[in-house]
């Protein structure tokens, strides 16, 4: 009888094999993953499917042009800076009071900063109550 006891053999991973397939699923994934550029999106804003606009009776309505021109309803700002969009807006609110609904309705080539100038004059006047004009996807295929 044997009663030495035998060596055992501690058991040991392999880490080659594991290395090899996760090298294969970073070969498959790299080439099947599609790079998507920003430069390459083309956008055209604002354009939405909503229904009818719900009619305002309190609203001051802001018309941003393309090339950073304010009208306030329907009467033209003289000047381009946030302090003469909100000399145009305290007046156009002081008719109407504070708790009057801006409608921003900017171009869709306008820079956004024509808007936030618009949101900063709102701000600054007390105007809290701010909606965006769209159009909706119907009427912009006609044009």
């Amino acid at each position: 009888m044997n009663f030495r006891p035998r060596p055992h053999d501690e058991p040991e991973i392999n880490l080659i094999p594991f290395i090899d397939v996760l090298l294969v699923v970073l070969i498959f994934l790299m080439l099947t993953t599609t790079y998507s550029k920003f430069t390459e999106m083309q956008l055209r804003l604002p354009v939405a499917d909503a229904q009818a606009q719900r009619d305002y009776p309190k609203e001051v309505i802001v018309a941003v042009s393309a090339d950073g021109r304010y009208m306030v309803n329907r009467q033209s700002v003289e000047g381009r800076s946030v302090d003469a969009v909100a000399a145009a807006l305290a007046d156009a609110s002081s008719r109407i009071g504070k708790e009057a609904v801006l409608i921003i309705s900017a171009d869709a080539r306008a820079a956004h900063q024509s808007v936030i100038t618009v949101m900063e004059a709102a701000r600054r006047t007390g105007l809290s109550q701010i909606t965006f004009a769209t159009q909706s996807s119907a009427q912009a295929g006609e044009r």
